[in-house]
């Protein structure tokens, strides 16, 4: 049964979009173009907060920690959570920087395969029913059925490299198996292949930058591998990125979590170009670590070989929430301009 479409006006403006009742108004205004802000799209940074001004919506989760019980009073709302019943005039503040590179579709796809990359990192390979055009290092949204909610995953493949018309319709998400997690043990213990998913994106806004002249530093740690890799995959495939060199620094507890580096070197001229450096965290001391492996944290061999050479790097970090705020107050303490740092916040 098809859904009912409300015109949601943006107040104060001339813009206004279509949203059905079953779609967000994030997402929504998103398909149309409107540089609705955003970060992580699942309730939980509030940078997708608006004021209702008038007309009535649900709410897919009205205990979202993204709102505040003062923001609740003023009738302010969540655009990831937020879902009309009718027309509705909303309050919101704009940003360019927020303009989708490329619209996100919802489409049915179709379960292919998965392979298994370390103990409990697998990737997940889906066809899509209709081509998306995403950028490397972007994410899309993934219901399954039986499961409430959506899960935000990121793709591994290469996106869309500029001068390249065709959109693909192959999604890959590295996907690591969370203890207690509904959607990860989905994915691992019930999903086969024929099994059809809704997939929804893209989004995020720590894509791979094409015209940007510097050398590239990726930090991944867990699943965080997918976005690098895709954005590995994207500067290692793009005609305008051929001068630059990447280095790759992942993360992890123990040497069973190490992984990517044989994803690294299938990428043509990487023996060249590219550079990819393990750091242990969790080994005992008394435990031989395979040269050239480094023992610590990420963000602190990050420090140690780089320094201030990182002000002329562009960097693209994802991984556990404690590593991206490591990494991210090392770059602030090196003095590292925020514009050449990307990251998408999960929580």
């Amino acid at each position: 049964m098809s859904q009912a479409v409300h015109l949601i006006q943006l107040a104060g403006s001339d813009q206004s979009f279509p949203c059905a009742e079953n779609d967000t108004l994030l997402r929504a205004a998103l398909r149309s173009g409107i540089a609705f802000p955003y970060e992580c799209n699942v309730g939980s940074c509030g940078n997708c907060k608006f004021e209702l001004l008038d007309g009535v919506m649900t709410s897919c989760w009205p205990e979202a920690p993204g709102l505040s019980d003062k923001d609740r009073a003023r009738n302010r709302g969540l655009g990831c959570q937020s879902k009309p019943t009718g027309p509705l005039q909303i309050k919101l503040r704009t940003s360019d920087k927020y303009a989708p590179q490329h619209r996100p579709v919802r489409t049915a796809a179709t379960f292919i395969s998965a392979r298994a990359i370390t103990h409990d990192l697998s990737e997940f390979k889906f066809e899509t029913a209709v081509p998306v055009a995403f950028l490397s290092g972007q994410y899309a949204l993934v219901q399954m059925a039986g499961i409430a909610g959506p899960r935000a995953y990121s793709m591994s493949n290469v996106g869309l490299i500029h001068g390249h018309q065709q959109a693909s319709q192959l999604m890959e998400f590295q996907v690591r198996r969370v203890p207690g997690g509904q959607g990860s043990a989905h994915l691992f213990d019930q999903l086969a292949p024929g099994d059809q998913v809704e997939i929804d994106g893209p989004y995020g806004m720590a894509y791979l930058r094409e015209d940007v002249e510097r050398d590239i530093l990726c930090v991944a740690g867990g699943s965080g591998l997918a976005p690098m890799v895709s954005i590995a995959r994207g500067a290692f495939n793009s005609p305008k990125m051929q001068g630059r060199k990447l280095h790759f620094y992942y993360g992890a507890r123990s040497l069973q979590d190490v992984c990517g580096l044989d994803m690294l070197q299938s990428l043509p001229d990487w023996s060249s170009k590219g550079h990819y450096q393990a750091v242990i965290s969790g080994e005992p001391e008394d435990r031989h670590l395979p040269n050239p492996y480094l023992r610590g944290f990420a963000h602190d061999a990050v420090a140690q070989n780089f320094g201030e050479a990182l002000q002329q790097m562009e960097i693209y970090f994802a991984g556990p929430a404690l590593m991206g705020q490591s990494l991210l107050k090392t770059l602030i303490d090196l003095k590292v301009p925020m514009d050449q740092v990307h990251f998408d916040q999960f929580y």
